[in-house]
This record gives structure tokens, sequence and C-alpha cells, in this order.
């Protein structure tokens, strides 16, 4: 696996980009509640998007791909410049459309290009690796579909003087599938299948032709569905949507199976993943009644459509939340455990629930989903005050999560460097009596 330092940064950077989402939406509430396609809106989506999602999703992406492959990524060096990349362009981006800056949003155009091109490079080296299952399929998969989005979504921030966000908001919205399903929803799909078993203890009997199912559906049928709204098809979109549906309703049914073969017991975790499938039944209905009132009450479909984008959103943000809160102090452990550290905070061997405060997760789980189901409901009912409430509570998830996840952890690693090594780790490095001594 990378260093610590590669998926944190990542997670770090997505935590940071969570707040800045937040804090723009509140900044934009008018603007958005009057036109959901305006440029203070757009810019308010891509730091959600780019700046929390992607860099959350890129961090587990580092982090999983060497160990689903069984192949280590070709550079370390090449990780930190593509979090560069990403982290540049992730800001560019939503600060150049908001700030109307053509310049801005060229260059973000550019980074995002660069950090691609990075991307794939780091890693066609592990994916490249043969009968290792759906999951590195769904990698792959990612792969593409995130080339797609960064292609599609660079050429048109290459040349911003034709306002096209105004006069192609299907483009838009086909960018929005194409990011969502077949790059980032893909990946967690994928690397899902992998950490479900473990954060559950569930194995099932059979579940590699759902996981398939899962995969190819949720990918087919997003690029479908984006090629329809980017030429505006109306079969092409049904057929896409169809095909979309079958795909994330395997995800779901396999999710229920793990479920009901799981040996451990109900935790906040479980409560988050739950929460999190539970968005997607959400965003099926809500695009569905604004597909169909689209014809009959225009701008009362837009709506509708663009809450059912926040609630797609919302299914990888809480799901990536959650997963936080068993992947950084599984890192962190790890981190802790090279540095001579082997006890927590009450004198007991170290344990990855002494690395973070579990009230204040009961918090971040009640501000994340409060502040999904505020912004859908604020941007589905054009109702200013409950985006700027759903801003707040994004913003307040980022904050409370990173602090809560890093406080714990770098206490006790000041801890471990200035101190002195703890009678724990001292009996460790004792060498066993041979047998038969005494």
């Amino acid at each position: 696996m990378p260093p610590p330092s590669v998926p944190l940064s990542f997670l770090a950077a997505a935590s940071i980009g969570l707040i800045a989402c937040g804090v723009t939406w509140i900044w934009v509430r008018s603007a958005s509640a009057a036109d959901p396609h305006s440029d203070p809106a757009i810019a308010a989506v891509h730091f959600g998007v780019l700046a929390a999602l992607t860099m959350g999703i890129l961090g587990a992406t580092h982090q999983f791909t060497p160990v689903i492959t069984g192949r280590p990524l070709r550079s370390i060096l090449l990780a930190r410049a593509t979090f560069v990349a990403w982290l540049a362009a992730a800001w560019a981006l939503p600060l150049g459309i908001g700030f109307e800056n053509v310049a801005v949003t060229a260059t973000s155009g550019c980074l995002a290009l660069l950090g691609l091109v990075l991307l794939a490079w780091n890693l066609a080296a592990p994916l490249s690796v043969r009968g290792k299952g759906t999951p590195v399929t769904a990698l792959r998969l990612a792969l593409l579909g995130a080339a797609a989005t960064t292609l599609l979504g660079a050429t048109f921030v290459g040349d911003r003087q034709g306002n096209w966000f105004v006069l192609s908001a299907h483009v838009d919205l086909a960018m929005g599938v194409l990011g969502l399903y077949a790059w980032l929803g893909v990946t967690y799909i994928g690397v899902a299948q992998k950490l479900w078993p473990m954060f559950m203890l569930a194995h099932l009997p059979d579940g590699r032709r759902a996981g398939r199912v899962a995969v190819w559906g949720t990918w087919l049928g997003a690029a479908v569905l984006a090629g329809g709204l980017a030429h505006g098809a109306p079969s092409a979109e049904w057929a896409g949507a169809g095909v979309l549906g079958i795909g994330l309703g395997a995800h779901l049914a396999l999710l229920w199976a793990h479920l009901r073969h799981r040996r451990r017991k109900a935790d906040l975790h479980l409560l988050f993943v739950a929460t999190a499938a539970a968005w997607l039944v959400v965003a099926a209905g809500l695009a569905l009644a604004g597909a169909l009132l689209l014809p009959h009450h225009y701008r009362l479909g837009v709506d509708l459509v663009t809450a059912a984008m926040v609630a797609s959103g919302g299914w990888l943000l809480e799901a990536l939340v959650g997963h936080a809160h068993k992947v950084v102090p599984f890192i962190v452990w790890s981190l802790l455990r090279s540095h001579g550290g082997r006890n927590g905070p009450s004198g007991k061997p170290l344990m990855f629930a002494d690395l973070y405060h579990h009230g204040w997760a009961g918090a971040t789980y009640g501000t994340v989903t409060t502040g999904i189901a505020a912004l859908c409901a604020g941007l589905g009912a054009s109702w200013t005050p409950a985006i700027a409430v759903g801003g707040a509570l994004l913003a307040a998830t980022g904050v409370i999560a990173a602090t809560n996840l890093s406080a714990r952890p770098l206490q006790l690693l000041t801890a471990v460097r200035t101190g002195p090594v703890p009678p724990a780790a001292a009996t460790s490095q004792r060498p066993e009596p041979a047998k038969g001594s005494t």
C-alpha cells in the first residue's frame, strides 16, 4: 500500500472541499433558488463534486487499488503529483465559474487533463492484473468514466465566451451523470464489494453475478443516459435510465445480501451505508417525477431533476463520510504502530475505536444526512432558507469529521514522538524464550 500520507492528503482535501461547498451554497442561495443552472449554482456544485467527492474517491482509489489488485502503484511521486493537479483543478474550476474568470476556468481544464494523465499512468500498472474479479473491472471502467468526464468538461471550459452553460443545460447534466455514476459511482460500487465483507464480517455464498450486474449496468446505463441527454434523444435517455436502474438495483440487492449475512452487530458504519443506499431510492423517485413533469411544468421538472442530482451526490457523500470513519482509523492505527505506539488514551492496547470520538461521529451522521435533505428540499422547492441550512450543515460536517478523525491521532503521535517508549512497546521487543526454557 502507499504511504499513509497519500490517501490521507486526498481525504483531508475532501473535508476542506466539503466546507467550501457548504459555504458556497450559503453564499449563492438566492441565485440557485432563482435558477439552478446559473453560474453561482454551478460553482457550488463543482465544489461538492470535484473538491469534496472526487478528492475523497481519489484517496480511496490510491489506497485500495493496490489492495484489490495485489500490485503497487507505479510511483508514489506520481500519486503526489496527481494530488496537486486535482486539488488545483478542483478549486480553480468553481472559482473561475463563480467569478466569471475565463483564464482561471481554462487553466482548470488544463490541470484536470494533467491530473487525468497522471492518474491513468499510475493506475495502469496495477490495473493490468488479470483474474482479480469484478472490483478490478469496476476500477478500469471508472478510469474510462473519469477520462470521458474530464475530456468533455475540459472541452467546454476551454472557452467560456460562448456562454455554453446557459445554452446547453442538458450537456451540463450529461457531464453530471457521467461524473457521478460512470466514474465516482462505479468506483464506490467496485471498492464496496471488498469493503463490505470486511467491515460487516459478511461472506456471501455467491455475490459475483450481482456484483457484475451492478458494475456493468451502472456504467453502461450512465454512458447511454449521458449520450441521450447531450444529444437530446429521449429514447436513449429512457433506455440509459432503465439500464442504470438495473445496475443500481443490483448494487442495492448486493448490499441487502451483505446485511443479511453479516456477523457484526449494527453500528454507526452500518447506519451510514444504509442511509446512503436510501438516497439512491430518493434520487430515482425525484428523477422520474422530474422527467414526467418536464413537458407540462418545465420549472418544477427542472427543480426536481436538480434535487435528484443532489440526492445522487448524497449517496456518495454519505457513503464516503461513513467509510472514512473506518478507513482513516485503520490507516492511522498502522502509522502509530510503526512509530512505536502501542497503547490508547486509557493505557490499554491501541484499538481502532480509540482514534476518534464516537459521539462526534454520531453528530457527523446527523449533520450530513440533514444537510443533504435540506439541500434537496431547498433546490427542489426553490426554497432559499433550506438551501442555506443545507450548506451550513454540510460545512459543519466537513469541520466535525476532519477534527474528529485527526485530533486524537495527532495527540497520540505527538506523545509517541516526545515521550518515553511505553512499557508495552518495550516488552513487545524482547525476544521470546526458546522452547523448554523457564
